[in-house]
């Protein structure tokens, strides 16, 4: 009885597959736990080791050893997660066993699935990451895998040329993936029911902030949104991107109270309009940050919160992108019922004894709200408080603390203590946080905010004024809102990399905005393609009524021609193939002749490799002709191909199977 002889992969095969595993496991690195990281790196460190010593072989100890890491990985991966069915335990438990998956076997079969697996795990890059860098991440794990199956049918070629083909194969492909990406209809959500945890890990504003957690944003160079002006930008002092407004407070942390949705704004805008496109980045929540104060929208598809914010329908999950109006002349809360300006007097019934004490010798001998708010300007512009990124920890009271203790803070101690002295003296007043200012990318001219733009000032309520802003931060650091938070920093303080002085970080700051700049043309037109941009697109081609059924019919009819085209070229082409077939013809008829005829769905590879098991003295002539008519018939076009043609020839009329 014939043994069954397992095939090995080629070495370039199973190389191939290692590079493959490695570009596409590192950039999930960045979202995976540290010790998912470090178990993929040794397992492809353990795999390079034995491709050096004795790749092909696994006997039942490594087997064993394979699955006793597997059920490792999986139990490690429910104790640190709570669970399995998720987005980031799924990743961690993928991206692990496509490094096991090297070291378990080194059959075709086995390359083939790892190869599927890695392309699933280059699709799910675009689960955290829609960017041009996770493009190109995937796009270069995608080329690795072609190479991958090309080496598998061509064991000897050189590493170039394999490139080369995988690039050429994906460059065919490039027509069907425009015609797809332009027809195919968009779909409100994802294809698929996501996970739970889908959404988890964005960064961004909180409802809800203590001492310390704005001043932790301050650190991150995270782009938080974009703002593309039609006119001129708006001077600084007018650069207050609204997020949460907060009027509940503990003592200690402040929190967003409920806000009404409503359909129109609940006030009358006022004066100039700044018009402008706003690109908000992603944080989960449905505020979408306009600036103060957005006009009436048209589509219908935002709503206004009863403390003057812009929300979303659905939390932000995607990138989204407005045109909007300004009018930051407007008056609002002229008209505030009794229960919101008493909400916002509202304040623990004990602490902050020494703030308390303050705020009743200023207001000793006025009740009037213009007086006292001059009054505690005047005390926070003459008591030397300091503005830091690294304000100290504040652990009882840290209203008391900042004010009189510490005495140095970052923008929530500020408009904290400020609003805190204010509801104190009975004038109604509350936290709004959000961003001010922004940089200007110098090559497209976008305006940038930073989750290091993260601010937070103060809101009061005046008589015959309505709420009136009041940022308390720039009487410690003017330049904060003038110049941004690196310029209100005091001389000597640590700054982040890119907010540091010099010719190297002014380097490394036009190499960002050219980087940028090119991301936000992807957010633009391949990100930001979406069913309006589609409908508009088909309907400047002459389609009225762009619905699924018509984008089914030009997605068919499409893909169709492409097809058509490329049979057409197909068949013009000068093929060599001539000669080729009757030489391949030739070879099965002797072949034949041995009771070795080719079957019909038999490729010249997979039928060397039978007639090599039937033939072992041949077995070498046998390969090196199927070889050679493959790389001809399949391979790229080659300068000398009428010589090779010719020596394949020379070795089939030499050759004999008898």
């Amino acid at each position: 009885m014939a043994r069954n002889v397992r095939r090995v992969a080629p070495r370039a095969a199973s190389l191939w597959l290692f590079a493959t595993a490695l570009v596409t496991v590192v950039p999930h690195m960045a979202y995976l736990p540290l010790w998912t990281s470090g178990a993929c790196a040794l397992l492809l460190a353990w795999h390079l080791a034995r491709a050096r010593s004795d790749g092909a072989r696994t006997d039942r100890v490594h087997r064993l050893a394979m699955l006793l890491v597997a059920l490792a990985v999986a139990l490690a991966v429910r104790m640190d997660f709570g669970y399995f069915f998720g987005k980031a335990p799924g990743i961690a438990m993928l991206a692990t066993l496509l490094c096991l998956k090297l070291l378990e076997g080194n059959s075709p079969r086995d390359v083939r699935a790892g190869v599927l697996l890695a392309f699933f795990l280059q699709l799910a890059l675009f689960f955290d990451d829609q960017t041009l860098m996770a493009a190109l991440f995937a796009l270069g794990g995608a080329l690795c895998a072609a190479a991958t199956m090309l080496a598998l049918e061509d064991p000897e070629p050189s590493p170039w040329r394999t490139l080369r083909s995988g690039a050429t194969l994906m460059l065919q492909a490039l027509p069907f993936l425009i015609v797809l990406f332009m027809l195919f209809p968009r779909l409100p959500g994802p294809l698929w029911g996501m996970p739970r945890d889908a959404w988890e890990g964005m960064t961004g504003l909180s409802e809800e902030m203590a001492p310390g957690s704005i001043a932790e944003l301050g650190l991150s160079s995270e782009i938080a949104l974009r703002a593309d002006f039609s006119d001129a930008l708006p001077p600084p002092s007018q650069r207050y991107w609204r997020g949460p407004v907060l009027s509940e407070f503990d003592g200690r942390v402040w929190r967003m109270a409920r806000n009404a949705r409503l359909a129109q704004p609940a006030y009358a805008p006022a004066g100039p309009a700044i018009d402008y496109v706003l690109t908000v980045e992603p944080h989960n929540k449905r505020w979408l940050l306009a600036l103060d104060f957005p006009g009436a929208a048209s589509d219908g598809e935002v709503a206004y919160g009863s403390e003057y914010t812009l929300l979303a329908e659905r939390p932000l999950r995607t990138r989204a992108q407005l045109a909007l109006q300004a009018y930051p002349e407007t008056v609002v809360g002229l008209a505030e019922s009794p229960a919101v300006l008493d909400a916002a007097t509202r304040l623990p019934e004990s602490g902050s004894p020494r703030t308390r004490a303050l705020v009743a010798e200023l207001a000793a001998d006025t009740d009037d709200a213009s007086q006292i708010l001059d009054r505690v300007l005047a005390w926070f512009s003459t008591n030397a408080l300091t503005y830091t990124l690294a304000p100290p920890l504040l652990e009882d009271d840290p209203v008391d603390e900042f004010l009189f203790d510490a005495r140095s803070g970052f923008c929530e101690h500020f408009s904290s203590a400020f609003v805190f002295m204010m509801r104190a003296a009975g004038v109604p007043a509350r936290v709004v946080t959000g961003y001010q200012g922004g940089t200007v990318n110098r090559v497209d001219g976008t305006l940038v905010v930073r989750q290091s733009d993260a601010h937070a000032w103060a809101e009061l309520w005046l008589p015959g004024r309505g709420w009136v802003r009041v940022d308390p931060t720039a009487l410690a650091a003017p330049s904060r809102i003038e110049s941004g938070v690196s310029a209100a920093l005091p001389a000597g303080e640590t700054r982040p990399l890119m907010m540091r002085e010099g010719v190297a970080a002014e380097a490394l700051r036009a190499l960002r905005d050219r980087w940028e700049a090119l991301g936000n043309a992807w957010n633009r037109n391949v990100v930001g393609y979406d069913r309006q941009r589609q409908g508009d697109l088909l309907q400047e081609l002459g389609v009225e009524r762009p619905d699924w059924r018509t984008l089914a019919i030009a997605l068919g009819a499409g893909l169709g021609l492409l097809m058509l085209a490329l049979l057409a070229w197909a068949l013009h082409q000068r093929r060599p193939g001539d000669d080729l077939d009757r030489l391949w013809r030739r070879f099965g008829a002797r072949l034949a002749r041995r009771g070795l005829a080719r079957l019909p769905s038999e490729g010249p590879i997979d039928y060397a490799e039978r007639v090599a098991q039937a033939l072992p003295e041949r077995a070498r002539e046998v390969r090196v002709i199927a070889r050679s008519y493959a790389r001809l018939r399949y391979g790229p076009p080659s300068a000398n191909a009428a010589a090779l043609t010719r020596e394949l020839a020379q070795r089939i009329r030499e050759f004999s199977p008898q």
